[in-house]
């Protein structure tokens, strides 16, 4: 895997980078990942996110607009092996998760702004690939996302690392 530091990345790109403001908590067993971005938009209901990571990841990343919520988690331990077995980079989750010390051993990045334990619905509400904003960013599908322990940077297009 190419390495890569988002620091450099922002020396060398930085006007053409999103920057996501520092929100968001490292859980995943991969501190640095990047992918394309994927996205999806709910509301205390993870059944799109299971559907979602239940298919062929691509070394692509998931970025999960949970609107913030507080209340439950959207990803727990099950979810993210799901993630690690169908090749997904990382998911990115506006929201919580639970299970976090399971998550730690897992071969995925998951960053998310806390930890919740209770489970979120499952009605499979929520919308697919559609642009998602928070942290001072936009995530469109197809775009870039570069995360490492200094932060997480978004990319129109995939970059060359200094």
């Amino acid at each position: 895997m190419t390495t890569f530091a988002t620091a450099d990345l922002c020396d060398t790109y930085g006007d053409r980078l999103g920057i996501v403001a520092p929100m968001f908590m490292c859980f995943g067993g991969s501190v640095d990942f990047f992918g394309q971005i994927r996205t999806l938009k709910v509301f205390e209901d993870n059944a799109l996110v299971r559907q979602t990571l239940s298919t062929p990841g691509n070394s692509d990343v998931l970025v999960v607009d949970g609107g913030g919520s507080m209340r439950c988690a959207l990803v727990g331990d099950q979810l993210a092996l799901l993630a690690q077995q169908n090749n997904w980079r990382g998911v990115i989750v506006y929201g919580c998760v639970r299970d976090s010390v399971a998550m730690k051993t897992m071969d995925v990045g998951i960053r998310a702004l806390n930890t919740h334990p209770l489970r979120s619905l499952r009605k499979g509400s929520g919308e697919i690939d559609v642009p998602v904003a928070f942290g001072g960013v936009k995530f469109t599908p197809g775009q870039w996302l570069y995360a490492d322990a200094d932060g997480i940077v978004v990319s129109a297009e995939a970059l060359t690392v200094p």
